[in-house]
Formats: C-alpha cells, sequence, structure tokens
C-alpha cells in the first residue's frame, strides 16, 4: 500500500509581511531583474527552466529564493516542475506604481546600455 506524499509547500510572506526594503533589495540585482521583467512580460507562471540566466544551476536557485522572501515572486511545485509567479496584485496594493517604474527604468538602461532587463511592464 502506498500513501500520498503531500505537495511541496514552499514558505512566502503573506502580503502583511512584504516590506519595501526587502523588494527594493530582491529588484537591485540585474538577474532578478530579468527574472522579474520576463514574469512581468510573459504575465503567467513560468518553470524556471524558462528562464535563460547568465550564471549557473545553484545561483539561479539562490535568485528565486531572494525573490520569493522578498514577497516578489511566488513559487509553486506542478509535479516536478517549479512554477514562478509575479506577485503583482500585492506589490501594486503595497507599492502602488513601484514595480511599473522600475521595470519600465530597467528598460530604458537595458536600450541605454544594449542588454536585456525588464522587458514590457
Amino acid at each position: 500500500m502506498t500513501t500520498a506524499t503531500s505537495p511541496r509547500v514552499l514558505d512566502h510572506p503573506t502580503r502583511e509581511e512584504i516590506r519595501l526594503e526587502g523588494v527594493l533589495h530582491a529588484l537591485s540585482d540585474a538577474v532578478r531583474l530579468t527574472i522579474v521583467g520576463d514574469l512581468a512580460r510573459e504575465g503567467t507562471e513560468l518553470s524556471c527552466s524558462y528562464f535563460d540566466l547568465p550564471v549557473t544551476k545553484s545561483t539561479t536557485t539562490h535568485h528565486f529564493r531572494v525573490l520569493r522572501e522578498a514577497g516578489v515572486i511566488q513559487q509553486i511545485y506542478r509535479g516536478t516542475a517549479k512554477l514562478n509567479v509575479l506577485r503583482r496584485e500585492d506589490l501594486d496594493a503595497l507599492f502602488p506604481g513601484l514595480l511599473d517604474s522600475v521595470l519600465r527604468a530597467a528598460r530604458a538602461q537595458g536600450e541605454r546600455v544594449g542588454q536585456r532587463a525588464g522587458d514590457d511592464a
């Protein structure tokens, strides 16, 4: 007889626990900003393997953890895939206009210096 295992659940801060300084820290790294830009542009859940990042797998895992712990993204397991979704509703409610402003600034900077970052907010 086999017993069903409970789905893996990751800790996420509640909306009330999300702090501005944590969000700003999470968005201050170019790799994390690229992840957030991709999530904002796609507007849907994306698997970790979707992202083509210039860092190792362990470093990628670190960047996703920073974003999750800051409350910028939510990560959900579906089978063996870990899906990521931007917590736009929470961020917009807590810090109106912040996410769009940061992504717009990142996009402008990317155009200025020829980097990919924060595509369509």
